[in-house]
Parts: C-alpha cells; sequence; structure tokens
C-alpha cells in the first residue's frame, strides 16, 4: 500500500526551523499499530494522520510521536491545515477537524497574510510544588520562580537567559514517571514570552516548537501581563515564533508554515 506523506515546518516561515511535522492524508483509518510504527519510522515529534469526516464536514485528526498517540498537537495540526489548503485544493477558508480528546478544532486561513489560525481549548495550570528530582534533571542551579500543572508542568523563570541556558539529562527527565512534559518559561528580552519544552518520555527530547503548550502559556502570560494579545518565541535550536490571544476558555495561535517535503511510503 503506497500512501501520500509530506513534510512541513510549522511555526516558521523559514525551511530549516520552527517545528517539523509529517502529514499522512488517509482514505479511511488505518490499524493503530501501523499508524504507530509509521510515526516511529519519520522520527518526527508527530505525525498527523487524517481522513475525511463521515458527515463530509471537515475532517477527522489524530496525532502520533515516535512513542505514544498523543491529545493535542499544534504544530502539526497546523502543518496537516497547511497542506489542506496548499494541496488539496480547498476552497474556503475555515477547516474543522474533530479529535478523539480535544473536540472540534479549527484552523483559519488568514486573507491578508500568510498566517494560519488555531482555535485550541486553553488548558489553564495550577500553581504546585516542585516535583523531586525535576530541578537536577533539567541541569540547572537556578530554581524556578513559580511550578504550574496542566497536562504538562511549567516552571517559570525570572529571565530568557535563564530557559536559554538549560541543559537536561533526558535519561532521567524520562525516569520521573509523574511528568509527560516539561514547559520552561519566562519573559522575552524581544518578545512578550519564551518558551521550551521537554518531553522525553513520549519520544521527544526537545519539543522545537509545541502548540499544545501554549494553550497554558497563554492563560498564564495573559494574567501576568494584563493583555490578552501576545507575542512569543520557542527559543529552541530551531526556534519558532507564535502570536497567541487568550479568548477565556479557547486559545488562539497563529503561526507561518512552509512544505518541505512530498512523498509516498509503502507499507
Amino acid at each position: 500500500m503506497n500512501l501520500k506523506v509530506y513534510k512541513v515546518d510549522a511555526f516558521t516561515d523559514r525551511l530549516f526551523s520552527g517545528n517539523p511535522a509529517a502529514v499522512c492524508p488517509l482514505d479511511q483509518w488505518l490499524p493503530d499499530s501501523l499508524m504507530q510504527k509509521i510515526a516511529a519510522e519519520n522520527n518526527l515529534s508527530e505525525t498527523a494522520f487524517f481522513v475525511p469526516n463521515v458527515n463530509n464536514d471537515g475532517y477527522e485528526l489524530r496525532w502520533f510521536t515516535p512513542e505514544v498517540e498523543v491529545d493535542l498537537c499544534g504544530h502539526a495540526a497546523l502543518a496537516t491545515a497547511h497542506i489542506i489548503f496548499t494541496e488539496m485544493s480547498f476552497m474556503n477558508d475555515e477547516i474543522k477537524f474533530q479529535t478523539k480528546q480535544a473536540g472540534e478544532l479549527t484552523v483559519t486561513r488568514q486573507k491578508h497574510s500568510a498566517l494560519y489560525t488555531l482555535n485550541f481549548p486553553a488548558r489553564p495550570a495550577v500553581k504546585i510544588d516542585l516535583p523531586d528530582g525535576l530541578l537536577s534533571a533539567l541541569g540547572s542551579d537556578v530554581s524556578p520562580v513559580e511550578v504550574y500543572k496542566s497536562r504538562d508542568h511549567m516552571l517559570v523563570y525570572e529571565k530568557e537567559s535563564d530557559v536559554q541556558k538549560l541543559s537536561p539529562n533526558f535519561m532521567a527527565l524520562a525516569k520521573i514517571d509523574t511528568i509527560f512534559a516539561v514547559i520552561i518559561t519566562a519573559p522575552g528580552d524581544k518578545v512578550d514570552f519564551v518558551s521550551r519544552l521537554f518531553a522525553p518520555i513520549a519520544g521527544i527530547s526537545e519539543d522545537p516548537v509545541c502548540g499544545s503548550a501554549h494553550c497554558s502559556l497563554t492563560p498564564y502570560w495573559a494574567e501576568r501581563l494584563g493583555k490578552n494579545q501576545l507575542h512569543a518565541y520557542q527559543i529552541s535550536a530551531r526556534r519558532g515564533e507564535l502570536w497567541c490571544e487568550n479568548k477565556g476558555d479557547r486559545i488562539l495561535i497563529s503561526g507561518n508554515a512552509v512544505t518541505y517535503l512530498k512523498g509516498e511510503i509503502s507499507v
């Protein structure tokens, strides 16, 4: 069986930056085990699979890391929308995606720019104590000023350089089995805030740009900075740029995307 596959750099307007995602259009769902194997073979932070919705109203969408299926993924949703808009002659300006755990998501193509806007559920985080072993696993002698948790743990640091200098021990981090992913954030030098994200337990040492993390980052920084429209960088080696808007129980996340590869896989 031959399947189309695309590779897209998301949350960037330049190749070789942002977060690469694989996108596989399907006519019908493959067995979960096969999709997981394809994602492992692609060896990217996420591979997105989508099929036409049975009601002919958008698409069903799922995401797999090399290790597990995830409930929400921003950059691979953005990459999928980019492929539908650019490769599938999609005529509307909004795509509806039905997902297993996150409900209906939409992606809108902005008419007067190259940006796409994701409409995602907000995931406000609650304040917690710093989990045992986490600071040493992150390879830092600087403690965060605050610690929060939603799906992911979120550590807030004083300044951007604190985030930039982190050098995690991913093996140690993966052994903390109460942690799925760790978001590290601080006020930005040139933008409202910056972040990094580590999820070795999901097969992702460092996610270059994580859209779903901004479902927790945006409510936090909106409240702290007293404004709902925010400009952010994820300061991984590949670096990504996001524009976020706090809408209460929903978060708008905007970014660019560029296609790197169009091909076919045989399974």
